[in-house]
Parts: structure tokens; sequence; C-alpha cells
């Protein structure tokens, strides 16, 4: 019995192993450290860049706490904050999307040769077999 559930549970390790070494686990890892690290950089450009240029000329009142405004107890700054990160993240995500898929459609496009036409090649696989025809013919009359 006790052997029983030592390989049931080696088994079991021995599988989450597999699954947790998979491409595409690991690939979701690196993309969640990697996004979460991206959010950062775009919170901080959305606090010290955009918003004193934008926002808080608009809210002249709360100066640089434009994320600590609220009204009736709810949060506004906060959440307009948070709005206007997630817009400027699509944005960004949205144009580097873009520019790759433009990259490999160019890459698909000088790689992949046209198909020649099967008239042509038929025309050609004719005209290559009636010259070896008469070459063999020219051949045999001398």
């Amino acid at each position: 019995m006790a052997r029983t559930s030592r390989n049931t549970i080696s088994r079991f390790f021995n599988d989450f192993r597999e699954f947790a070494l998979q491409g595409n686990v690991l690939d979701l890892a690196i993309a969640v450290i990697i996004g979460s690290a991206f959010g950062k950089i775009i919170t901080s450009f959305v606090e010290d860049l955009v918003m004193p240029g934008i926002i808080n000329p608009i809210l002249g009142q709360t100066g640089d706490a434009w994320r600590e405004t609220t009204f009736l107890n709810m949060k506004i700054g906060s959440f307009l904050g948070n709005v206007v990160d997630f817009a400027i993240i699509a944005l960004v995500i949205f144009i580097a999307v873009r520019a790759l898929e433009r990259m490999k459609r160019k890459e698909a496009l000088a790689e992949a040769e046209p198909e020649p036409d099967p008239n042509i090649l038929v025309q050609q696989r004719l005209i290559e077999a009636l010259e070896r025809l008469s070459q063999t013919i020219e051949s045999k009359d001398l």
C-alpha cells in the first residue's frame, strides 16, 4: 500500500515537472515577468511625464497628488490614472504588434517566390524534350 502511494506521488511529480517545463508554461512565466516590468515603466511614464503635462494643468488645484483625488469617498484620481495607464499600455502594445506583423509580412514576401505558371513549365519541358530529340536524330544521321 505504501509502495502504491509512493508510485502515485512519484508519477504526479513527474507529470507536474513535465508540465512545468513545457515551452508554453515557460513562455507564459516570462511574459508575466516582462509584462509586470513593462507595466511599471508605463506607470512611471504616465505619473512622471504625461500627467504633469496634461492632467495636472487641467486639475490645477490638486497639483502633484492627482491620483489621490476623491469624490464622495471614491478614488477618482486613482481610477483615472489606471485608465490612462491601460490606454497607454494598449496603444504601445498595438503599435509593437503591428510593427512586428509588418516585418513578418515583408520577410514572408521576400522569402516566398512566386510559383511559375504550370503552362510555362510544360512548354519548357516540351522544348527541352524536342531539343534532345533533335540532337538524337542529328547524331544518328551522321
